[in-house]
């Protein structure tokens, strides 16, 4: 209702919070909250289960997100070379946007199972029971986009498109022209994959390591068809953009470890996990988030 009176989303006028003489860029904003946010949940998580604390999570965390920031921007250096190539500088400039979450993953997650094993988690526990903290922190950094005014999806005339301004309306495209907020078609989809792990965790007995197999799948479906929509610059072969193909690779591959994994182990998700004793500690997002 309060879209359809709208007509439309509109942008920040500006991707910075000024306060005072003190300037915050709102990108990088977006993506701490979303660490911190992923690093409490973590640490409940953690100390429900009796395998860790909200000290291991911190701990863990700065290595995977050190970790996992370096690598997203390499990836998305490696994969839009073209913009950097003749302008080295902008390389270490992450405030202007440019984090490809692929390789944040990658690097995140090799980093969290060396922490994991130096805190004394085993590593498949550990990354079970991160997979939904990091929908949650995907789907507030998301929000970064938004504020810079980028990789939107194409033109629409839907109720919710998103208004941009002349200075980042994209070639060949009229003024007042809206498009898909794919910013904000991933950040629910993160949130909505986030409480379906939570949920699924909290029904069944899974194996260590399946319920992060289970979010590379989610967020990978995601991911595929909204990046479908988007009409920034981007490698594409066979009719698909790279990144796409990287996610049908990482579900195919999600995938076929849970195919592989129940096939040997059905025991274990056979029945509904019983309700602990101190469940009321268990972290229940739609609880922690009132």
């Amino acid at each position: 209702m309060m879209l359809a009176l709208l007509g439309s989303i509109p942008s920040p006028s500006s991707g910075a919070l000024t306060i005072g003489p003190l300037s915050i860029h709102a990108y990088g904003l977006m993506i701490a909250l979303g660490v911190i946010t992923a690093v409490w949940l973590l640490g409940r998580r953690l100390e429900s289960r009796g395998e860790g604390t909200r000290e291991d999570a911190s701990s863990i965390a700065v290595w995977a997100v050190i970790a996992g920031v370096i690598g997203s921007r390499l990836y998305h250096v490696a994969t839009d070379w073209d913009n950097f190539k003749h302008d080295l500088g902008r390389i270490p400039q992450l405030w202007r946007g440019g984090l490809g979450i692929p390789g944040g993953i990658l690097f995140g997650a090799l980093a969290a199972v060396w922490a994991f094993r130096r805190r004394g988690i085993p590593p498949a526990v550990g990354l079970s029971a991160a997979a939904p903290t990091l929908a949650l922190a995907q789907a507030i950094g998301r929000w970064g986009n938004w504020w810079n005014q980028e990789l939107f999806g194409k033109a629409t005339t839907l109720p919710w498109g998103l208004r941009i301004d002349t200075e980042h309306l994209p070639v060949g495209y009229a003024p007042g022209t809206t498009f898909h907020p794919t910013f904000l078609y991933e950040s629910l989809w993160n949130f909505a994959l986030c409480i379906a792990l939570l949920r699924i965790d909290r029904r069944f007995r899974l194996r260590p390591g399946r319920l992060f197999a289970m979010y590379v799948v989610g967020y990978a479906v995601g991911r595929f068809w909204i990046e479908g929509l988007r009409i920034d610059p981007a490698h594409t072969f066979g009719g698909l953009r790279l990144n796409q193909w990287v996610a049908l690779i990482a579900a195919a591959g999600a995938a076929l470890y849970l195919a592989v994994d129940w096939a040997h182990h059905r025991a274990p998700d056979a029945e509904p996990a019983q309700e602990p004793e101190h469940e009321a500690d268990e972290p229940d997002l739609r609880e922690s988030l009132d």
